[in-house]
């Protein structure tokens, strides 16, 4: 770890969070990691048991509106599993940032993300000024 990160993290510690706090941050992070990823194991085995149930229903009946049912459902499916990768990706990096020692250090200027907004969404990697600054750029 950097001596700027590292001093850039503990005055952030000593300025915002006890370290019990903040080690609270990270077991909710690593909490929320697992259950992302037990979410993702039930959405796979649904899906198998979804798409076996619908190759026996299209030899079957070979039913139109079954086969739409089918594709929706499949979109929709597909639509959550993206949602929750994307969801893990950021725990996962807040979860480094912890072991690199820079949790709780905005990603685009480098300054402490507020506490509140840590508590709110523990996975957070941007402070408020740069999430704004970016989302007015991608509309």
């Amino acid at each position: 770890m950097s001596a700027v990160i590292a001093t850039a993290t503990e005055e952030f510690l000593s300025n915002h969070w006890s370290k019990h706090m903040y080690e609270q941050l990270k077991t909710r992070l690593l909490q929320e990691r697992e259950g992302i990823r037990k979410e993702l194991d039930n959405l796979r085995v649904t899906n198998a048991a979804v798409r076996e149930a619908a190759v026996g229903e299209r030899k079957g009946m070979g039913d139109h509106a079954a086969e739409a049912a089918h594709a929706v459902e499949s979109e929709k499916s597909r639509a959550l599993e993206s949602s929750l990768r994307d969801l893990l990706a950021q725990v996962d990096h807040a979860l480094a940032k912890f072991e690199a020692g820079s949790y709780g250090l905005c990603d685009d200027c480098g300054k402490p993300i507020s506490p509140e907004r840590l508590e709110a969404l523990p996975h957070a990697h941007l402070c408020i000024q740069c999430k704004s600054r970016r989302e007015k750029i991608n509309r």
